[in-house]
């Protein structure tokens, strides 16, 4: 059952919708897992459940390495162990990755409806143009913006602000739609509307009720209760 917080919300009416991509708009924990457990193979250690990587999965590498290894960016395996994850990421990127359920029946309502939307993701480029190929919405989103397009990446507005001026709208008409607290920080400091969502991966943001999201849901479907 979704939450309103903010009941002026549904009388706004936003002209284009923006989704964060892992955890939001497609489940990549599959194929993240996969790479951190070829990672591990590679340094003779038991492969971890795909159930305790998946809460990680929206904080890429960071998070995953974090999982699977107990490291931090500042740590001196850190980057050797990150070039590694991604190379085998890269050989592996949408083998079972999917849409969540309901999201291509939300994707293909907005395309009818002519309301256009797009992916903002801090995944680098390389890997979401990629993924979105694989997953055959490349042609389809009005705006793709990676964590290494703009200046700075997600919680700072700068991608959101970009896929703004790529749309050629204020951001004030862009609904963003994430399921990390960073998410709705961005969209926030880019004076946009957000929806969080309960199906994701949340990460380690403490409770999504706390996020101050203008809203949370449970199905990508009723993103629709807001256009």
């Amino acid at each position: 059952m979704r939450e309103k917080l903010d009941q002026s919300f549904t009388r706004r009416n936003a002209r284009a919708v923006l989704f964060d991509l892992d955890g939001t708009l497609a489940d990549t924990a599959p194929d993240l897992a996969r790479a951190l457990n070829r990672v591990r193979a590679a340094h003779r250690l038991a492969p971890i459940p795909a159930a305790i990587a998946r809460p990680y999965a929206s904080s890429g590498a960071r998070g995953l390495l974090k999982v699977g290894f107990g490291l931090a960016p500042e740590d001196e395996r850190y980057e050797a162990l990150k070039l590694q994850f991604l190379d085998f990421y890269a050989a592996g990127i949408c083998i079972d990755t999917r849409l969540f359920d309901g999201m291509a029946e939300l994707l293909a309502q907005l395309d009818r409806d002519r309301v256009p939307w797009g992916v903002v993701t801090n995944k680098a480029e390389r890997f979401t143009f990629p993924l979105l190929q694989g997953l055959h919405l490349d042609e389809r989103a009005a705006c793709v913006v990676g964590g290494d397009t703009a200046a700075r990446a997600k919680p700072h507005p700068d991608p959101l602000l970009h896929a703004a001026a790529a749309l050629q709208l204020p951001p004030s008409a862009c609904l963003y739609v994430g399921d990390d607290l960073r998410d709705v920080q961005a969209a926030r400091a880019a004076g946009m509307r957000v929806i969080a969502v309960k199906y994701g991966y949340l990460g380690d943001g403490g409770s999504i009720e706390s996020w101050r999201a203008d809203a949370i849901i449970d199905h990508p479907r009723e993103v629709l209760d807001y256009l």
